[in-house]
């Protein structure tokens, strides 16, 4: 059975956000001072969202993994959660995180229970950033995997289209709240052609980037040098691993009361592998560096099904020491090609 695809029109859109974010918790990306991330969604902030640009700075992870979380309590949320425009980059990176989750013998309850706390709409890029390159790994920069409702846009109407039992009920829902339109042929064939755009425009920013299984070939062979090399710039801040979104190391931390804290951490920051006794395998810059590339593309896909990069591109924006992943690979494909 089909599932329930509808239209609505721009100005009643706002109506309906306006009376979602009063019956739910409301996330949304805002533009604030320049930067796209998202906040709760009221009637104070409700001007402020913005659709279908590309990813907000903050990866959804953190709503399902929050940076620090006492872990000694059971969580009860106070209201069901509608997480609104997110990017397939974030979206696809669900899939790996749920693998770790929730699919390894073992279940992660907190993890669990915010993500079935969360309905999740994801959304069409329109746009794309300069370092952007989720299609060259075959992702398309439009909702395909982990999402209720997919929420597309024409030049006048807003298009939604349920993905789920959830994302129908939540459409249901929208129906009795204001009027409908039906999608036409000519919605889908806008949709399309914008959604092909965009493709078109990532993989032409970044003709020669390797896809993802290339890249790991690429790292495998990479000599010593190359490491120290890109390295030499690094300021083991974190950053790459901490804005990532499919990056997900913590520690737990032991408090009185027998409480503990889990407690986000990276793979960059010095002491992240040391133990009792001081040994520290990773002590070495160039070896924390070349730690997280192969734990993205050759370790993880030894393991898990899905990709550790989704090429969102967070890294390199981030990157106090301006690292650009992009350029290394691509500068590794050249040597091997040469």
């Amino acid at each position: 059975m089909p599932r329930i695809t509808i239209a609505v029109s721009g100005r009643e859109w706002e109506e309906v956000m306006e009376i979602l974010a009063a019956r739910y918790t409301l996330f949304a990306p805002v533009i604030d001072e320049g930067y796209q991330d998202y906040e709760v969604i009221g009637k104070d902030n409700l001007h402020l969202v913005v659709f279908h640009l590309p990813r907000p700075t903050t990866p959804i992870k953190t709503f399902f993994l929050p940076v620090r979380q006492n872990v000694s309590y059971a969580w009860h949320p106070d209201k069901e959660v509608l997480l609104f425009g997110v990017p397939a980059c974030d979206l696809a990176a669900l899939s790996i995180l749920d693998e770790m989750y929730l699919q390894q013998g073992y279940t992660d309850i907190y993890y669990k229970k915010r993500r079935e706390n969360t309905v999740l709409i994801g959304t069409d890029c329109h746009d794309i950033l300069e370092n952007c390159h989720c299609a060259c790994y075959g992702i398309q920069p439009y909702p395909t995997v982990q999402h209720d409702i997919r929420m597309s846009r024409t030049d006048k109407d807003c298009i939604l289209e349920a993905r789920t039992s959830r994302g129908e009920q939540l459409l249901e829902e929208i129906r009795n709240l204001v009027s409908i339109k039906e999608v036409t042929a000519t919605d889908h064939a806008y949709v399309a052609a914008t959604n092909q755009r965009v493709a078109n425009d990532i993989i032409n920013l970044h003709p020669q980037l390797p896809d993802y299984a290339s890249s790991g070939e690429l790292l495998k062979q990479a000599a010593e040098d190359v490491w120290k090399d890109h390295a030499s710039t690094c300021v083991s801040c974190g950053a790459c691993a901490t804005i990532c979104p499919t990056c997900t190391c913590f520690l737990l931390i032991d408090r009185p009361d027998f409480e503990k804290i889990r407690q986000m951490d990276a793979c960059q920051y010095p002491g992240f592998t040391r133990v009792a006794g001081g040994e520290d395998h990773l002590h070495a810059l160039s070896e924390r560096f070349r730690h997280r590339y192969m734990c993205k593309y050759v370790w993880k896909p030894l393991k898990f099904n899905s990709m550790a990069c989704t090429g969102c591109g967070r890294c390199i924006d981030a990157c106090i020491g301006h690292i650009n992943k992009n350029e290394i690979l691509t500068s590794l494909a050249s040597v091997t090609a040469s």
